[in-house]
C-alpha cells in the first residue's frame, strides 16, 4: 500500500470530522436564529393585536409553561422594548414595530449567510466522502494485491 494514499486517507478523514463538526455548529446557530426570528415575529403580531385594542381591554398574558394571567391594557400606544444589555425603553407602537422589523431583517440576513455556509460545508463533506470512498477502494485493492503477491512468493 502506498504510504501517500494512506496519509491522504487519514488527512481526508480528519478534514471530514472537522467539516462535520462545523456543519453541526452551523445547524445549531441556524436553530437559534430561527427561534429568535419566531419570537420577534410573535412580538410583532402581538403589537398589531394590541394596537387594535382599546385602553382597559382585558388580556391574557403568557407567563410561560402554557400558563397565563389576566391583565388590563393600560395603554395601547406605548410599549416597552428591549434595547439590549438588560435595558428597556418605552416607545410608541410604531417605533417598536420598526425596531422589531429591523431586528427581523438583520436576523434574516444572518440566517441566509448561515444557510449559504452550511450548503458549502455540506457540499465539501459530500465531495470528501466521495474521495474517501475512492481512496478506501484503492487501498483495499492494493492490500489484496499485496496479500496475493505475498502468498505467491511463499509458494
Amino acid at each position: 500500500m502506498p504510504s501517500s494514499d494512506r496519509e491522504a486517507f487519514r488527512a481526508l478523514a480528519v478534514e471530514l470530522q472537522i467539516l462535520e463538526g462545523t456543519a453541526e455548529t452551523l445547524q445549531t446557530r441556524l436553530s437559534l436564529v430561527n427561534a429568535a426570528l419566531t419570537e420577534l415575529n410573535v412580538a410583532r403580531m402581538t403589537l398589531d393585536g394590541v394596537e387594535k385594542e382599546t385602553a382597559d381591554a382585558s388580556l391574557l398574558v403568557p407567563i410561560g409553561g402554557g400558563s397565563f394571567i389576566k391583565a388590563r391594557l393600560e395603554s395601547n400606544d406605548k410599549v416597552i422594548v428591549g434595547a439590549g444589555a438588560d435595558v428597556s425603553i418605552e416607545r410608541s407602537v410604531t417605533e417598536a414595530r420598526q425596531t422589531l422589523q429591523n431586528r427581523i431583517g438583520e436576523l434574516d440576513k444572518t440566517r441566509a449567510t448561515l444557510q449559504q455556509q452550511l450548503v458549502q460545508v455540506v457540499g465539501r463533506i459530500q465531495e470528501d466522502r466521495g474521495k474517501l470512498q475512492d481512496l478506501s477502494v484503492k487501498l483495499d485493492q492494493a492490500g489484496r494485491r499485496a496479500r496475493v503477491s505475498e502468498t505467491e512468493s511463499r509458494s
